[in-house]
């Protein structure tokens, strides 16, 4: 019994602590694996990507990873290598309704899923029963910029400004005729030039809920895009028994390729077979909407 004290009086004091406070930050972070897969965070703010999205869990710690309180009715989503805090509009192509949200979190902790939503953004935005949806996610660059410089440890951005000269004033001789003064006059330099003023940012985003056209498209998994034919064809002989090809892509004058499955009927079908494109070596594929 003398044993059992030390442990049970351990497990009440823990039991006890308070709730971790408050501390909101930057955060990029190192390379970390998450459900078997590496994840590599970019500093990057351009993002518009598809994939599916998940609601969160009801395990969840008390703060984000960013050192924000958590909470299910905020406007707020995790995402596994987008720099936090970032802004971002979430689209539901399967209802069409579109709101923004404040990524705050890292996860999903699987390749399965490209974000996960609070309770009430998946009620704003219409999840289905079972919380899964196709989304567009578009990360807001100016918004994001503007919720990290409001935060301590954000990256400082370069701002262009005039040079100063090294005179602040000068004496200059009088007019002809002019009587004389009892200081010289003075040629004042132009106005200084400062940083520019932080920006108030609230943490908690505001309600705004936008109805556009539903767009649910279909299921594929991506593998990559590579500059060359040949590169591509080497990643499609590695997963060729799932039916993967080799897809020609056009941005502007480049032209580069791309390793698809699909399309595919349904999540539970997507979601197994990305399964099976991490088994047979390819780590990196993801779920998106075409």
């Amino acid at each position: 019994m003398r044993r059992l004290a030390p442990l049970l009086l351990g497990a009440l004091l823990a039991s006890c602590a308070p709730p971790s406070l408050p501390s909101p930050h930057y955060v990029l972070g190192e390379p970390y694996q998450a459900g078997g897969v590496w994840w590599y965070p970019r500093a990057t703010l351009r993002l518009d990507e598809t994939g599916l999205a998940e609601v969160y869990g009801s395990d969840h710690r008390d703060l984000t990873a960013d050192g924000e309180s958590f909470d299910q009715t905020a406007m707020a989503a995790a995402n596994q290598t987008l720099p936090l805090p970032c802004i971002a509009r979430v689209t539901n192509l399967e209802t069409g309704r579109q709101v923004l949200v404040r990524i705050n979190d890292r996860g999903p902790s699987t390749s399965r899923r490209m974000l996960a939503v609070t309770r009430r953004v998946a009620e704003l935005l219409g999840f289905a029963p079972g919380g899964v949806a196709r989304v567009r996610v578009q990360v807001l660059e100016r918004e994001s910029q503007e919720a990290q410089a409001a935060l301590p440890g954000a990256p400082v951005l370069a701002v262009a400004a005039a040079p100063r000269g090294a005179v602040e004033a000068a004496s200059l001789a009088p007019p002809a005729g002019a009587r004389g003064s009892a200081g010289p006059v003075t040629a004042a330099a132009g106005p200084a030039v400062s940083a520019t003023p932080a920006v108030s940012v609230p943490l908690r985003l505001a309600e705004t809920l936008t109805q556009t056209a539903p767009d649910p498209g279909t299921l594929w998994i991506e593998l990559g895009g590579f500059p060359t034919y040949e590169f591509a064809n080497m990643q499609r002989a590695a997963v060729a028994q799932l039916g993967a090809t080799v897809v020609s892509h056009t941005e502007g004058r480049t032209e580069n390729f791309r390793v698809m499955i699909g399309p595919i009927p349904d999540v539970t079908q997507a979601d197994h077979l990305l399964d099976e494109t991490v088994a047979a070596g390819v780590p990196d594929g993801r779920i998106v909407v075409r």
